[in-house]
């Protein structure tokens, strides 16, 4: 049988023999933490029941590196067998590397995304609209804005400046102002991972992948590590009104996280996170196909200050929580009919890659055709009770 799913060494980070990595795998005994140890998942669920368990340790790597555990498996093949069209379910199959930790996700943190966000506004959802209201909003705003910092003085008077020319918008407010944008991406244990399918609401006409970087704080606000996301994203209906962002960026399959969490150590740190290039591609079976990158280094925000803004005195997190960074993606090449730009069709396959974390590969499909999400906290609790691994 052919699959959509590439081969396990690309998914893995170019340097992965020196990496630390982790993640989630369905065994028949039920969810499981697992470390990659030469090419090996070892299973160190009887050291660390939950991911939350690992991350919440001082130096999570070396906790890792040190866990006593079984060997489920090579990499190749539980990731071989992660395909949702091949797939035996008597077998290890990867899962969302993370459990417990709250999903959370920053936006606007680049200025490209601000612009588009603007133009989705303007737009009320209509893709046909976008092109005519991009060049009125680049016009307006002119320049450069890749070295402007939120909340500085020059960013206040840029506000100002396009208030006055009627072009102020709740996008503009927290992509220049001094508060970020951060919001609930989905439920815990509602993330799905890297080889499956990935949800958009069949009543979306304009939508598109998110390539992101996804950080991991601990509870007390450390970041520990970092992995790859797609916070899949419906412009239409978030067009429509900010207020219906929920209905827009939760639902059914549509966060995804992976492949595995690089935890942090002497040859992977916030510093590597800061420089990484994140590269998109989309296929689809029409034959569109579509490529970008993204780098790091454009971010309007530092990604310690975006996690400084979610989590503090202000809200803690006792399970910690990931956040993604936010995207500088927003395709605009059409896809069929002229000036409608691009959107998803069922079937594409979405590879979001870089150098040091790997490869998260998902297929598009609609989020009510997709197996119901229906694994929760009191089920993964159960589990482990069950099997022995609560205190």
């Amino acid at each position: 049988m052919t699959t959509w799913i590439p081969d396990a060494a690309s998914v893995l980070p170019d340097d992965a023999d020196r990496a630390m990595l982790v993640g989630r795998a369905q065994t028949p005994d039920g969810p499981s933490v697992v470390v990659l140890r030469g090419g090996e998942l070892v299973d160190i669920s009887r050291t660390f029941p939950t991911m939350r368990d690992l991350t919440e340790r001082a130096d999570p790597a070396v906790a890792a590196a040190s866990a006593g555990g079984i060997a489920i498996g090579s990499f190749a093949d539980v990731w071989a067998n992660t395909d949702p069209d091949a797939r035996d379910a008597s077998r290890p199959y990867l899962l969302s590397p993370i459990d417990l930790q709250v999903v959370k996700a920053s936006g606007v943190t680049f200025p490209v995304s601000m612009l588009e966000r603007m133009i989705e506004e303007r737009a009320r959802g209509e893709a046909a609209s976008a092109e005519g209201i991009r060049d009125t909003v680049l016009g307006a705003i002119g320049g450069d804005l890749a070295d402007l910092v939120p909340g500085s003085p020059e960013a206040m008077r840029l506000k100002q400046v396009l208030v006055e020319q009627g072009m102020w918008s709740q996008y503009l407010e927290v992509g220049i102002g001094p508060d970020a944008e951060i919001f609930s991406k989905a439920p815990v244990l509602a993330s799905v991972g890297s080889g499956v399918d990935v949800g958009v609401l069949a009543e979306s006409e304009w939508n598109n992948p998110e390539p992101e970087v996804v950080i991991v704080v601990a509870s007390d606000g450390r970041i520990v590590g970092a992995t790859l996301g797609n916070d899949v994203n419906l412009r239409d209906i978030e067009g429509r009104s900010a207020l219906l962002l929920g209905r827009a960026k939760d639902n059914n399959a549509s966060a995804s996280v992976g492949p595995l969490i690089r935890l942090f150590d002497e040859g992977f740190s916030l510093d590597d996170v800061r420089r990484e290039t994140v590269a998109l591609s989309v296929s689809g079976d029409d034959g569109f196909r579509m490529s970008a990158e993204s780098h790091m280094e454009q971010i309007s925000r530092d990604p310690a200050d975006l996690a400084a803004q979610a989590s503090g005195a202000h809200h803690q997190y006792p399970d910690g929580f990931v956040l993604y960074l936010g995207t500088m993606f927003a395709p605009t090449d059409d896809r069929g009919e002229a000036g409608r730009g691009f959107t998803h069709q069922v079937g594409d396959v979405v590879t979001i890659a870089s150098p040091r974390l790997g490869a998260l590969v998902n297929r598009v499909q609609h989020a009510e055709s997709l197996a119901p999400w229906s694994f929760g906290i009191a089920d993964l609790m159960t589990n482990l009770a069950r099997r022995g691994l609560l205190a």
